[in-house]
């Protein structure tokens, strides 16, 4: 869980855009690189931010200045971006907006999920999201918060590291066999992280689910956050999401997790995914 610019901070490839692209554009002749260049330039954009120049898009993706220039005036003709003359700066427009509306309503599991990670994020006093998997970042698109003091207040859209986040390690175990290997090779290249270290995290993350039936965090991508996660895998493993449930450090010990919120929200999964799957209303 986080506010968004702390994942960032873990994050290497923040700044590692255009390398990233080359290395998609490596492995696949049809993949269109200024495309995917415009796509960054959105990306840029981080929860906080209003405006960016034209610089400011440069420095963050590593795309030249002059390429820059000409994508930014692209995108503001198209809706994604809007102009201000008076800042001489961007900031994103109702394109990307009414996207990101179009994809939440698509997500039929949110209004599914939604009732059951309300009810546990009210019985923990923490907070439930559901999330899915953005390169190197899980990025969430629902959230349910307790009513406690300590309770993290965070939105649709917050990003975490994928890697050292519960969420991210429940993302990656629920992943098919092949698609794991390829995520590992991906998180890799990305973050410029030694492969056989990934692959270790990604091994540990396996072993302990399997002796928990969860993921489990502690203040490891951030000090004073702890949390666990469970994957929801749908369509036979076609779509992974994962859930989290977690909190402050503070409260939240090695035994609390392992012993209250894992197994709670293990349960909370279960009934999810049997609706999902029409059991519950067999029942």
């Amino acid at each position: 869980m986080d506010n968004g610019s702390e994942a960032h901070a873990e994050n290497p490839a923040a700044g590692k855009d255009e390398q990233t692209l080359k290395h998609e554009a490596g492995k696949d002749r049809n993949f269109v690189t200024a495309l995917a260049r415009g796509f960054e330039l959105l990306r840029a954009f981080r929860p906080g931010d209003e405006y960016l120049g034209n610089g400011e898009l440069s420095a963050r993706t590593g795309i030249p200045r002059p390429t820059v220039s000409r994508l930014t005036h692209t995108l503001t003709r198209l809706g994604y971006l809007r102009y201000s003359e008076y800042l001489e700066k961007y900031q994103l427009g109702v394109g990307v907006l009414a996207l990101g509306y179009r994809y939440l309503s698509s997500v039929g599991v949110r209004d599914v999920a939604r009732p059951f990670m309300q009810s546990l994020a009210d019985k923990t006093d923490c907070l439930v999201a559901l999330g899915t998997a953005d390169r190197t970042e899980m990025t969430y698109i629902e959230v349910c918060q307790g009513a406690g003091p300590l309770v993290l207040r965070l939105e649709v859209g917050s990003r975490i590291p994928l890697l050292s986040s519960a969420m991210g390690r429940a993302f990656l175990v629920g992943l098919r066999e092949d698609r794991r290997e390829q995520y590992m090779e991906d998180l890799a290249a990305m973050t410029g992280r030694d492969a056989a270290d990934v692959r270790r995290d990604v091994n540990e993350a396996m072993r302990y689910y399997r002796e928990h039936g969860f993921c489990i965090s502690e203040g490891e991508w951030d000090d004073e956050i702890s949390g666990v996660a469970v994957p929801l895998v749908l369509e036979s493993g076609a779509q992974v999401m994962a859930f989290n449930c977690g909190g402050a450090s503070l409260r939240l010990n090695t035994r609390t997790l392992e012993q209250g919120l894992g197994p709670a929200l293990v349960r909370m999964t279960q009934r999810v995914q049997g609706v999902l799957s029409g059991e519950e209303a067999r029942r």
